[in-house]
């Protein structure tokens, strides 16, 4: 092997040693994860995924749910160019549990701050969870190209 070729060698095994710890590091330390399907809607064989959506609990009554004395649980639907429901209001301290899904194309799910980051595929079901630490208005913005109105969809969370 030649001079040159064991370096390269060597730094290429290093540098993947290091990427694998990364890896690792962002796996268990920073609860990184890639989103799984926990939960999909099931459409009838020439079925609407919309009205599969709008019929299925929770996405049947979006919204915000109080499930504990401070775990709330927040529903939402994404649908070019919109979220539903576009105004969400927690308590400081909260506990949330974040379902959501699409009923027409891939959006994105992201809440610049925080660790919020998802990809709402249609008829899929996202879940992540957060603790709302301070008070403040958040955006809720779609961050996956989704068609004509993408720069327009947004939503509010108010963190009182």
């Amino acid at each position: 092997m030649d001079r040159f070729e064991k370096i390269f060698f060597g730094i290429s095994v290093v540098m993947l040693a290091l990427f694998l710890c990364a890896l690792f590091y962002a796996s268990a330390a920073m609860h990184v994860h890639v989103q799984s399907s926990q939960e999909v809607i099931s459409v009838k064989p020439g079925g609407n995924l919309a009205m599969a959506v709008l019929t299925t609990a929770p996405f049947n009554n979006p919204g915000v749910k109080q499930i504990g004395p401070h775990d709330y649980e927040v529903d939402i639907i994404a649908q070019a160019w919109t979220f539903y429901p576009s105004e969400i209001k927690l308590p400081a301290g909260a506990n949330v549990e974040f379902k959501a899904t699409s009923v027409d194309v891939t959006h994105g799910f992201l809440i610049p701050g925080t660790l919020i980051n998802m990809m709402l595929i249609p008829g899929q079901v996202s879940i992540t969870h957060y603790r709302f630490e301070h008070a403040g208005t958040y955006l809720l913005l779609c961050h996956e190209y989704c068609g004509r109105g993408h720069h327009t969809m947004f939503a509010k969370v108010e963190v009182q």
